[in-house]
């Protein structure tokens, strides 16, 4: 099989898709991997690193994808890239198609196979080719957002930890999740005074465990949520439905009772956001605007603002799953693999998420009906 791997082309996305040890585990297989020129250099790796391992170096993107079997991707296509696709082939990428109605529509079609890194889930219900993002972006929204509280940023000009004396910063993080527990780990680390809201009392009592009761952890109802964003000087979206359009939790009101200068730091936005006034996806070119004296940042890549550690992190996480989908036959795979069954979000011209289906209106249909 020949595995394509293009350059992004996404707003300062520095990631990319393959690093040269994957090259080298890929052309050991006995299959040929093409690497568009520049692919790599954002994350540091040159032309030459990726020719050692055993790729073949491509300068003709449209060439690229004629040849290629397979599109190996960190985002999702945008529409200059529509055209470059060809009937019937397969992409391995994030595709978070639950708010993006129009790449869907490609998807379908053009008959992609289309596998979401996001949708990928293991029979605990986790999320293996998600998490390391996740990580990456719960750790980055503090940062972001202690840099965005400063009043050289139009800030409150607060210190996220305080001096002594001078109370910390109040951060409100809404999910548990990956995100949130990784946000949450930084926020406390850097001293602030840490809220965690959730649905699930299991999950509350894990963190509370897990931060030895040094933050403070709250069920997810619409009361707890509305007066802890009113204190909330850095407010923080960590919610997640797998495959499916975020819920937005967070109301215009609640966003208005929040004090002039303070942060919401949205990271469900990629998944359609989880606050109302997060309602455009920006980028790391113009990663923030300001509603209501409230300063918000919706950058839907966040981590190909650091594309060394995300590539690494990422990469090392699809290679598992690129080999299984490389060394078995396609319809054989779906039949015994439910993980990546589950990651299966377009097949035959067909929806085959539910979460995505639901989202999007269309009519779900199970993929082992069509094998």
């Amino acid at each position: 099989m020949v595995v394509g791997v293009p350059k992004e082309v996404k707003n300062q996305e520095n990631r990319v898709a393959m690093v040269p040890d994957g090259v080298y585990e890929i052309t050991q297989m006995g299959h040929k991997v093409l690497i568009e020129a520049g692919a790599g250099v954002g994350s540091g790796f040159s032309d030459e690193d990726y020719v050692k391992a055993g790729a073949v170096l491509s300068t003709d993107k449209k060439a690229l994808f004629d040849e290629a079997d397979l599109i190996l991707k960190v985002k999702e296509p945008l529409s200059c890239e529509y055209d470059y696709f060809h009937e019937g082939q397969t992409l391995f990428t994030y595709l978070h198609l639950a708010a993006d109605r129009e790449q869907a529509e490609f998807l379908l079609r053009k008959n992609i196979t289309a596998i979401g890194y996001e949708t990928v889930q293991t029979g605990d219900g986790a999320l293996p080719l998600l998490t390391p993002m996740s990580e990456v972006a719960g750790r980055m929204s503090v940062q972001i957002g202690a840099t965005l509280l400063q009043k050289s940023n139009g800030g409150k000009g607060i210190l996220l930890s305080g001096v002594p004396g001078v109370a910390p910063a109040e951060v409100v993080i809404i999910g548990g999740g990956t995100v949130g527990i990784n946000a949450a780990k930084t926020a406390a680390g850097m001293g602030a005074r840490v809220t965690v809201l959730d649905i699930s009392r299991k999950r509350l009592i894990e963190l509370d465990e897990v931060f030895g009761g040094k933050i403070t952890t709250l069920m997810s109802t619409a009361y707890n949520i509305a007066s802890a964003v009113k204190k909330a000087d850095l407010l923080i979206g960590a919610v997640l439905v797998p495959g499916a359009k975020a819920p937005c939790l967070v109301t215009e009101e609640m966003v208005k009772s929040m004090e002039p200068g303070s942060v919401i730091v949205d990271v469900a936005i990629d998944q359609g956001g989880s606050i109302a006034t997060a309602d455009r996806v920006t980028t790391h070119e113009n990663p923030s605007y300001e509603r209501f004296g409230v300063t918000h940042y919706s950058v839907a890549n966040m981590p190909g603002a650091v594309p060394k550690t995300s590539t690494y992190a990422l990469t090392g996480m699809t290679i598992q799953y690129l080999t299984r989908i490389l060394g078995t036959e396609f319809n054989v795979l779906l039949a015994k693999d439910k993980e990546l069954r589950l990651g299966l979000n377009t097949y035959k011209g067909y929806v085959t998420n539910e979460g995505v289906a639901r989202a999007l209106g269309y009519d779900y249909t199970d993929a082992l009906s069509l094998l």
